[in-house]
């Protein structure tokens, strides 16, 4: 990792399930720009999909080691088959990735539910996501008391479709924003927290500054089309990165002009 005077001081894995890559499901084909409409749900669907994401949280998420109470409550909350294409409904609440269009993904809620627990949230704290994607993570983020959320996404149509999305199902606190996540928001920085859903293979730069002393990362770095490992870092007073390695995972590649410059 290039620039970062990161001291690898490198931890144990925290559970075992960390240490098992993820695979995204294969696809290529993108969504159309212009989505249908979807199909309205009946109260039968609603509690139906309550029923499937409390199972979600108690079978896949804490049997696995999260104990978070905020973030178990948020992943309770949102209804995560509202964040993904219609035909991936019935699919919504398996514990796998899932196409969003555009060669993206919606990670799989364990991996969602774990780097939320590792970002160690309290009220007050400014948190940046890059890879706003269908905007399930940021919604689980604004779902946490007292946390301002900021997310950017590179693709543009994605990116409007999250928020537009993220407004009517009422996360108006969310600041969205279309840009080459890269370079961060230095508008909004110092962040306390910071969150990458995508995998560059080294550490952005710009992402480094502009974590506040003390804030805490988690990134996925690797290799593109490889699989990678998720990192844990945390600022030191001193300006360099504390890191923990949290084991094998496997992310779509961070694209834009930004990691290309860093080349």
């Amino acid at each position: 990792m290039r620039r970062t005077g990161v001291v690898l001081n490198l931890a144990l894995a925290l559970l075992t399930a960390c240490t098992v890559v993820t695979t995204p499901a294969p696809f290529v084909t993108p969504s159309p720009t212009t989505a249908p409409t979807p199909t309205p749900l009946t109260q039968g669907d609603k509690a139906g999909f309550a029923r499937q994401r409390e199972r979600m949280v108690i079978e896949t998420i804490e049997r696995r080691g999260v104990t978070d109470d905020d973030v178990l409550s948020a992943m309770r909350a949102v209804p995560r088959h509202l964040f993904v294409p219609e035909s991936e409904r019935d699919h919504a609440y398996g514990d796998y990735p899932l196409p969003i269009g555009y060669g993206q993904t919606i990670s799989q809620p364990y991996i969602v539910a774990l780097m939320t627990e590792l970002l160690e949230l309290k009220r007050g704290d400014k948190v940046l996501e890059i890879g706003t994607g269908s905007g399930y993570q940021a919604a689980v983020l604004a779902q946490i008391p007292g946390i301002e959320v900021y997310t950017i996404e590179i693709i543009p149509e994605l990116a409007e479709s999250a928020r537009r999305r993220l407004e009517s199902l009422g996360y108006t606190q969310v600041d969205c924003k279309q840009a080459d996540g890269y370079y961060g928001w230095p508008e909004h920085a110092p962040f306390d927290a910071i969150i990458v859903t995508a995998a560059p293979d080294h550490v952005p730069q710009p992402l480094a500054d502009q974590l506040a002393d003390e804030g805490r990362m988690v990134i996925p770095v690797g290799p593109p089309g490889g699989y990678q490992t998720l990192w844990k870092f945390v600022k030191q007073a001193d300006g360099e990165l504390r890191a923990f390695n949290m084991g094998g995972v496997a992310f779509v590649p961070f694209t834009g002009e930004g990691v290309k410059e860093s080349e």
